[in-house]
């Protein structure tokens, strides 16, 4: 039996689960631009954001009963956009503390308070002027392990991203090659793109040019610090149904996980391996069902170790699964990498933006479903991850 009356079996414990199931629409998305610069502060880029959004779905503030972030010391709350663009008492929020692991499962809290009923419209946000001002606070990390790593100066996540790459090498003869496949498929989707601050085709020559930023990453493994926001407007599916755009519906949810990649038992895993088989369970779908991949590319690792742990290819294949082209079409937008970073959020549009099938040039042909993805384990040792499909 699939659905809200799922039981799954587990031991000798029965548990009912309570699962999305189609119930819950996103019926709206919104950009800012993508720049090095925004020149406004970071409440403007969330209202400008929101309101885009809202003007997606053809609704308006008066419609929202609810708004939710996730931010690390660098972004505004609900607190402070709410009452900016006129909705003094919302319902329901949230103010989520935490960064990439966290941006789905944000909007899958969301997703829940539309359909248990505490909301009916509600609208998920991530800005940042993360390239002109600060990002994440300038917070020290807050991890158990950062009292071992900081004397030595291994303080940056290029550093940590850099280590478990060099072990994934070395376990299963992952090359410089490989990850340099990544950068340019990337590259190649953005070019298409016209909202992608980074538009120039690249090429392994170029890649491999890089300069070092951590051996054996490379500039172009790197993401692009940006300053922006983006916004999504979840509704109930029936509601969404009578609006403009043709509902993207919530398939699944998950986070957890409990894999970190700084103090993991096994470097060249992520906290998706133990997450993947519970989303793929409650959307009743596996990853050859899968049209277009999402997957959060704080680096180019990150995709790799997330094409072996979201079962597209088997754990040590990534590396030539990347270069071969085989699988879903991945981060369709040209991701982090190329597009902009808005840790996580856009994404999730861009997942949006193909099952509408509006996604012009980079258009994945007939795409019914899609896999998005947070942060694979940074830091915190957990994960989230939804799974999108046509209305």
């Amino acid at each position: 039996m699939t659905g809200a009356g799922r039981v799954v079996t587990v031991g000798l414990v029965a548990k009912r689960l309570f699962t999305l199931a189609d119930r819950v629409a996103v019926a709206g998305v919104g950009y800012t631009p993508f720049t090095k610069n925004s020149g406004v502060s970071t409440l403007t880029l969330a209202c400008r954001a929101v309101l885009d959004a809202l003007g997606d779905a053809g609704l308006g503030i008066d419609d929202v009963d609810g708004l939710a972030t996730h931010r690390v010391g660098d972004s505004v709350p609900p607190s402070l956009v709410g009452p900016a663009l006129g909705l003094d008492e919302p319902s329901w929020y949230l103010d989520q503390f935490g960064g990439g692991s966290v941006s789905h499962a944000m909007v899958a809290q969301a997703a829940l308070a539309v359909a248990s009923g505490v909301a009916e419209t509600v609208v998920c946000y991530r800005a940042i002027n993360a390239r002109s001002e600060f990002r994440m606070g300038r917070a020290a990390n807050p991890g158990p392990e950062a009292q071992y790593q900081t004397p030595y100066g291994l303080t940056a996540p290029v550093q940590h991203f850099a280590l478990n790459a060099r072990a994934h090498m070395l376990k299963y003869g992952t090359t410089e090659e490989h990850l340099g496949a990544i950068a340019v498929g990337q590259r190649a989707h953005a070019v298409k793109n016209p909202r992608a601050l980074m538009r120039e085709p690249i090429t392994l020559a170029d890649y491999l040019a890089g300069r070092w930023i951590a051996e054996p990453l490379r500039l172009l493994d790197c993401c692009l610090e940006t300053d922006g926001a983006c916004a999504l407007v979840l509704t109930t599916t029936e509601r969404a149904r009578s609006l403009r755009r043709t509902p993207v519906l919530v398939s699944a949810a998950a986070w957890g996980g409990g894999q970190s990649f700084l103090s993991g038992a096994d470097p060249t895993v992520s906290a998706a391996a133990a997450l993947a088989p519970r989303l793929y369970g409650q959307a009743g779908l596996g990853p050859g069902d899968i049209d277009v991949a999402l997957l959060y590319d704080c680096f180019t690792y990150s995709v790799l170790v997330q094409l072996e742990d979201y079962g597209f290819c088997a754990k040590g294949e990534g590396g030539p699964f990347a270069a071969s082209g085989e699988g879903p079409p991945v981060n369709t937008h040209g991701g982090f990498l190329s597009e902009g970073y808005v840790h996580g959020l856009n994404h999730i549009a861009e997942a949006v933006s193909q099952l509408r099938w509006e996604a012009g040039e980079r258009q994945v042909p007939g795409a019914e479903t899609a896999l998005s993805t947070s942060q694979p384990g940074y830091i915190l040792p957990a994960t989230s991850a939804l799974i999108l499909r046509r209305g």
